[in-house]
């Protein structure tokens, strides 16, 4: 056993030297970790395998898009697109990149699962249009300047303005009092 000083406290505690049998068990483990991670970066990563991400954002509304260039449906949250925006607008809205590259009818070529939190729906159908435009750039160059041109890909960069002090709100001031 050794004495070891410590400067700040000036107490003397007693610390044991380590055994070389602890040593050896240390560097055992470690050599198993190296193999194990090496195994794992030598497996071919499936998650992204066969899709196309994009994602898009509005004020405070952020959607995650999974494109898949197979037919199927389009999911928003496990629902269905008609059921999560009922609107007729957000129906036409979300459309508008595929009609941009020249496919009328996107359920028959691509589908998608899309992951959309934050802000109110007209947000989100923004964030929506702005995620399937980017993963629609993502496949060909000739998409990426047919949505460009049409201002897809472009975010919209208006957020809330931040509530000031001694205001009531970002810029309502209080009624103004002459005496």
């Amino acid at each position: 056993m050794a004495k070891k000083e410590d400067k700040k406290t000036k107490k003397t505690t007693k610390v044991e030297k380590e055994t070389p049998e602890i040593k050896e068990d240390i560097k055992v483990e470690s050599k198993e970790e190296n193999t194990k991670d090496s195994m794992k970066e030598d497996k071919p990563k499936t998650l992204k395998k066969g899709f196309i991400s994009g994602t898009g954002r509005r004020k405070t509304s952020v959607a995650r898009v999974f494109l898949w260039e197979t037919k199927g449906d389009f999911i928003i949250n496990d629902m269905n697109f008609d059921e999560y925006f009922t609107q007729e607008v957000d129906r036409i809205k979300w459309e508008k990149p595929f009609h941009a590259i020249g496919v009328s009818h996107p359920e028959a070529k691509y589908s998608a699962s899309i992951k959309v939190s934050g802000s109110g729906k007209s947000s989100q159908i923004d964030a929506v249009v702005l995620g399937i435009s980017r993963a629609l750039s993502k496949i060909d160059t000739e998409f990426d300047l047919a949505l460009r041109k049409q201002g897809l890909l472009t975010r919209d960069s208006r957020m809330v303005e931040r509530k000031k002090p001694f205001l009531h709100k970002a810029r309502k001031r209080p009624q103004y009092s002459k005496r």
